[in-house]
């Protein structure tokens, strides 16, 4: 969608201010803000006011800043809100962010005006590779001192401007930027260019639950046709499910981040789905902090657009945790659930039998009991998003448990699968959907469509996941060799934790979120300061909603970098930048030159026997090496010579072969 309003420095000047805010209201008012706050119309009357000023003191000093562009009101699809103005001055993108009821400069200012910058630069197409310049302007507040350009980000350090100042502050940046020999920017082309935002899941719940379309959403070319192909897919299987009263079970794969999850989200909250007389689906997810924090994302949106009560009651028919639908279902065994649709996020992650009889009594796998309460339905459509390598936890069944499952007790349902679900693929670890002669007698539909191969979350890294395999296996010399490939996703190797820390600090601007990681059984990581224990983690349940959510300001916010979250809190989410703080739990032997698994208990380690405890170990460590969307740095400890489970030697054969496997170490 383009600004509200756009015209040359030559032609505004000529505009009436009341007919330019006419223009803004109308513009408001088409954009789905059918109330205009007073406040906001005075605002543009001061933000207008500073502009033909300081547009007056330009034209009379550089007569060709008359064919320099004004936008007013610029949308930011992602964030669901507006630049103020911007300011396309020759090659160089000026983005002003104004504060016209403040007396003083602030750094939540400047952090929104650098984090919009930063959005034009990433996901931008016209902006690509342009020298991008954040103004925080506040009519009132004092002068002050323009920012020395050291940065070489195309995104520069955030200038400041008053009401008096603005003239100076635009020349300063574009005497200091313009180059040349670079092309001008054309202000059509720029103001209707694509713009293809990389969600975060938080954010694109928030804006699917807004009425967002996942094309809006999405980045990439490739990734934007792989997601709306799936997602039509699934439309498809749920409308013929209805018109046919038939049972369907679709399994959705995918490398790590290629936007399941974003799948499964848009197909509960898709426009398409809601009408023709269709019941509402619903969302589930045994991963109990993302169905928290997601929900609580999606309340906190609903309340700031909104402003009306009920949100949560709203919210929870979008967004519900697995168990707490079982548990409703089971007490109405005659009864079918409200929804015909339901969509079950890693779905790999299921209890088998003996779990689910452990956790709620029923004696039998997690799989067959959502089968068997949706089966009570005329039809139904269960959309199983499953990962592979994502199995964290005891008890988790894995894929070929729905397989099973279907099988013994569901053959009169139909599957929708990807070849990759049938044959086996590297994206899900090698697991199949089917063991040997669990497929006869059941009706397969293999849809290449239901699988994703683009990487949304690391839209920096597309070969990530790659390089996280090889790691796992052992390879550093194929790590390596994929490594010049992943130049624009920075990631390094420290031995200090608070070089760390900094360097998180340092890399992340504006907005954007960084944070500690940490698998649950490096406890002891409590002698650095970060404590994972169960019992911490359990009793502050609520402070991964405000470390996922709140401002980075907020002392509760993972910006902070004071409390580590691990798999069980991280896993289906992510952070723009990731400090992986390794632990004793998963080193490498250097005997043996291969991973040693270890869990701790009481004052020591113990090995971890063979099985799959020790692909629960491996897959947290997978989960963990993939949570970054823009760069991570490793921190491995150096460890105490006088306490035996922080083993200097160890730790540092763990460093030296993630150093092995392209790592720099700062």
């Amino acid at each position: 969608m383009p600004a509200f309003y756009r015209a040359t420095l030559a032609a505004f000047l000529e505009d009436e201010p009341k007919r330019i805010i006419g223009r803004l209201t109308i513009a408001s008012g088409d954009s789905g803000f059918t109330e205009l706050k007073h406040r906001q119309t005075k605002a543009w009357q001061v933000e207008i006011s500073v502009l033909t000023s300081a547009c007056q003191v330009l034209v009379a000093t550089r007569p060709e800043s008359r064919e320099w562009s004004l936008l007013l009101e610029y949308p930011i699809p992602r964030r669901q809100k507006r630049m103020d103005a911007v300011l396309l001055v020759a090659d160089v993108v000026l983005g002003l962010e104004f504060k016209t009821a403040d007396k003083n400069h602030s750094l939540s200012t400047d952090r929104q005006a650098e984090d919009y910058a930063l959005d034009l630069r990433d996901f931008h197409e016209q902006s690509r590779d342009r020298r991008i310049i954040p103004i925080a302007v506040v009519p009132r507040a004092p002068s002050v001192p323009v920012p020395c350009s050291t940065n070489s980000n195309p995104v520069r350090s955030v200038y400041h401007a008053n009401a008096v100042d603005l003239a100076q502050v635009i020349l300063s940046a574009y005497d200091t930027e313009h180059n040349a020999t670079a092309s001008p920017l054309d202000s059509a082309a720029w103001d209707n260019s694509a713009y293809r935002p990389v969600p975060t899941i938080i954010e694109a719940a928030e804006a699917l639950y807004a009425g967002h379309d996942v094309r809006e959403i999405t980045h990439s070319h490739a990734g934007q046709k792989n997601l709306a192909e799936t997602s039509e897919k699934l439309v498809e299987v749920i409308r013929r499910a209805q018109q046919q009263r038939d049972k369907v079970v679709c399994f959705v794969t995918g490398i790590p981040g290629a936007g399941k999850t974003l799948a499964g989200l848009n197909v509960v909250h898709n426009p398409a789905l809601r009408g023709e007389g269709r019941p509402p689906a619903v969302f589930l997810s045994g991963n109990g902090p993302l169905v928290k924090i997601v929900s609580a994302a999606i309340v906190r949106d609903f309340r700031r657009r909104k402003q009306v009560g009920g949100a949560e009651r709203t919210v929870s028919t979008f967004v519900q945790n697995v168990h707490t639908f079982v548990r409703a279902a089971l007490d109405k065994p005659d009864q079918p659930p409200p929804e015909n649709v339901i969509v079950f996020d890693e779905a790999q992650r299921a209890w088998n039998s003996i779990q689910n009889e452990r956790k709620t009594g029923q004696e039998h796998s997690e799989p067959e009991v959502v089968l068997s309460i949706m089966d009570r339905h005329e039809w139904a459509v269960v959309v199983a998003l499953v990962g592979g390598g994502q199995e964290i936890n005891s008890g988790e069944a894995g894929l070929a448990e729905w397989g099973r499952t279907l099988h013994q007790h569901f053959r009169h349902w139909h599957v929708v699968a990807p070849p990759q679900a049938i044959d086996g693929d590297t994206s899900l670890a090698g697991h199949k959907l089917f063991e040997a002669g669990n497929e006869v007698g059941l009706h397969i539909e293999s849809e290449p469509s239901l699988h994703l191969n683009v990487n949304q979350r690391s839209f920096r890294a597309q070969r990530l996941a790659e390089w996280v395999q090889a790691v796992l296996d052992g390879d550093a010399f194929g790590a390596t060799a994929i490594t010049p490939d992943l130049s624009d996703f920075p990631f390094v190797i420290t031995r200090s934790l608070a070089k760390a820390r900094a360097w998180l600090r340092e890399h992340t601007r504006g907005l954007r979120r960084c944070g500690l990681i940490a698998s649950a059984n490096a406890l002891r990581l409590r002698a650095d300061g970060l404590e994972l224990s169960s019992g911490f983690r359990q009793g502050n349940r609520d402070m991964y909603v405000h470390w996922f959510l709140d401002n980075p300001s907020d002392v509760r916010s993972s910006n902070q970098l004071e409390v580590a979250a691990s798999e069980f809190e991280c896993q289906g989410l992510e952070l723009d930048w990731v400090g992986l703080c390794w632990g004793g739990d998963f080193t490498r032997d250097q005997a043996t030159h291969d991973w040693s698994y270890r869990n701790f208990a009481g004052s020591r380690w113990n090995k971890v026997p063979e099985g799959i405890d020790r692909r629960y170990l491996l897959n947290t460590y997978r989960v963990l090496l993939t949570r970054a969307r823009e760069g991570m740095i490793i921190w491995v400890p150096t460890g105490n010579a006088d306490d035996p489970t922080r083993n200097p030697a160890v730790l540092d054969a763990t460093a030296t072969y993630l150093k092995s496997c392209g790592l720099s170490e700062i």
